[in-house]
């Protein structure tokens, strides 16, 4: 377990990198899609809720050290994400292509909607989504296009990355 967590956490850190190095400054792009939403959502529907909620709380974490956002934000979002996602392990047949774009652009609105709710508690600091917007929208469909890709991508490390069938909760 400890093998797959700490190659899963360096595989985030990448696409952390990648997400706030490179692609938040292509200009010509109105969002930024969100990987490790997706290497999270991957995580968790194969190893579990509690593997899901520490590979979101890492992925929250790194964002939270690199991102303007108040510190915290993005781990409470990834942790209760990948609790949800993880709920569904051992439930959904994650080979194809629907269910995976499914799961990402519902994982994409319930990522709107927890920034919603937490920004009315903390309307100061945390701006929610304008759910009709280009940036959202473009977001959404990125994310759900994307899902498939990075999970076939995902599976060639799986080996390293997902647990054994019997060790999963």
């Amino acid at each position: 377990m400890l093998k797959s967590f700490s190659v899963s956490a360096l595989i985030l850190l990448c696409f952390v990198i990648f997400e706030t190095a490179i692609l938040s400054n292509m200009l010509f792009l109105p969002a930024v899609p969100d990987f490790l939403l997706i290497i999270t959502l991957y995580l968790s529907v194969n190893n579990g809720r509690f593997f899901g909620v520490s590979s979101g709380f890492v992925s929250g974490l790194f964002l939270d050290f690199l991102s303007a956002s108040p510190f915290g934000l993005h781990s409470l979002l990834r942790t209760v994400i990948g609790y949800v996602a993880g709920i569904f392990n051992k439930t959904l047949n994650m080979a194809g292509i629907f269910l995976p774009v499914m799961i990402g652009f519902f994982a994409t609105l319930m990522k709107a909607v927890l920034i919603f709710v937490i920004s009315v508690f903390f309307a100061d600091s945390v701006v929610p989504y304008s759910l009709f917007s280009k940036a959202f929208l473009f977001e959404l469909a990125a994310n759900s296009i994307l899902t498939p890709i990075v999970f076939k991508f995902l599976n060639v490390f799986s080996d390293l990355i997902l647990l054994d069938p019997e060790k999963v909760s």
